[in-house]
């Protein structure tokens, strides 16, 4: 379920200035069959990768509130030998991920393939959130789920405030702008973030949706209103629009942009309301449409992954979450709980010049729930002799 914190509140980006002190080298994620080291199938959980912390490196924050400075997850530049195998090789490669704001979600696991496959990292987090973000990344709070394969810290390079509902400043209304909450943000707006990342760094390889809000998402799409329903379509699906509006000008030709979907977009998922079945299913429809015409404007592929249930903050606010989980443990053929690495690494796949000829595409990583026609755990199956995993 993709309506996690970095989901269900929408990112946010800053464009206050950094500067990196520290370059280190990160892994890179190699799936062939001899390459046992550096396979991100390690990493044991998007919120406790390693089981020995691993200290904070010394990263250095000036004294403003928004200006970081961080060190870069990307390769040395020396680091240029070929690669055995076939890696998915992303250095060199600079990746903005839009909706992260804690190392709980799908859009943390992402970054975290990314880096380790050699990309650098840039973050939108929701304005509201980017201070408890940012501290907790300067205390070391996050330390433990931002250990790479190698043993390295995953990096985020810069980290901008960033609100996807509101286009430009002329959309922000008054009581926004005035909201305490985003006291101390500047140019927050999407058009503004692109721009300020383009001043920054010039362009980018790799654009990433992981952002998603319905605020009357508890509530049956029967009782939804007309408000709770275009909040989580402005929010869910056009934001994605937006984000490639304003983003794929920047984006180097051969890029890859990918999103994160639900299989409610498809199949009645009872307790998933509030129009987010329906946003899932305009988004679904829309990068259909925009691999067409970023395609051949831009010459980007544009992808989305329809990621199974996970046991993020945001999911289990909406109440059902665990229910899912148990749900699809004992009804997908793979009977295991999906981990939130399993969704990074073949995000870095989209990405990277190993899926070259995709786009336009919805790549289910759910343990191939969404190919099930019914529930086998339903007592009309008992006779039947279903293999199940004693375990679960």
């Amino acid at each position: 379920m993709t309506t996690n914190i970095t989901n269900m509140h929408l990112a946010i980006a800053k464009a206050s200035a950094f500067s990196s002190h520290q370059v280190s080298k990160s892994s890179i994620a190699d799936f062939s069959s001899g390459a046992k080291g550096a396979s991100c199938a390690k990493l044991k959980s998007s919120c406790h990768i390693a089981s020995t912390k691993v200290s904070s490196q010394n990263v250095k924050f000036s004294d403003s509130r928004f200006e970081r400075v961080i060190t870069k997850a990307v390769s040395a530049s020396s680091d240029t030998k070929p690669l055995p195998g076939l890696p998915v090789d992303l250095r060199g490669k600079r990746a903005f991920i839009a909706g992260i704001a804690d190392d709980n979600g799908y859009g943390w696991a992402i970054a975290k393939s990314l880096a380790a496959a050699g990309a650098e990292i840039l973050v939108g987090t929701w304005v509201p959130a980017l201070n408890i973000f940012e501290t907790s990344l300067r205390r070391g709070k996050f330390d433990e789920s931002r250990v790479l394969p190698d043993g390295s810290l995953m990096e985020i390079t810069k980290v901008y405030p960033l609100d996807a509902v509101y286009d430009t400043p002329e959309d922000v209304p008054e009581d926004v702008k005035t909201n305490k909450r985003y006291a101390g943000s500047s140019k927050w707006t999407v058009k503004e973030v692109a721009e300020s990342v383009k001043q920054d760094f010039g362009s980018i390889d790799i654009l990433v949706h992981s952002l998603a809000n319905g605020p009357e998402v508890s509530k049956p799409l029967l009782e939804t209103s007309r408000y709770g329903y275009l909040a989580a379509i402005s929010a869910s699906s056009y934001s994605y629009v937006s984000l490639l509006q304003h983003f794929a000008p920047i984006m180097n030709p051969g890029g890859a942009s990918i999103s994160l979907t639900y299989i409610a977009s498809e199949r009645i998922i009872p307790g998933y309301g509030g129009g987010m079945s329906s946003a899932k299913a305009g988004l679904e429809s829309d990068t259909q449409v925009l691999a067409f015409e970023a395609g051949r404007k831009h010459g980007i592929r544009v992808n989305t992954i329809s990621a199974g249930p996970l046991r993020s903050r945001a999911a289990k606010a909406i109440g059902f979450i665990d229910m899912m989980i148990d749900y699809s443990l004992e009804n997908a053929p793979l009977q295991k709980e999906l981990s939130a690495e399993e969704v990074g690494n073949a995000a870095a796949f989209l990405a990277s010049p190993l899926a070259s000829a995709i786009t336009g595409a919805v790549l289910y990583v759910d343990n191939g729930l969404n190919a099930m026609g019914v529930g086998v755990d339903s007592p009309v199956f008992k006779d039947l002799n279903i293999p199940r995993d004693p375990k679960h």
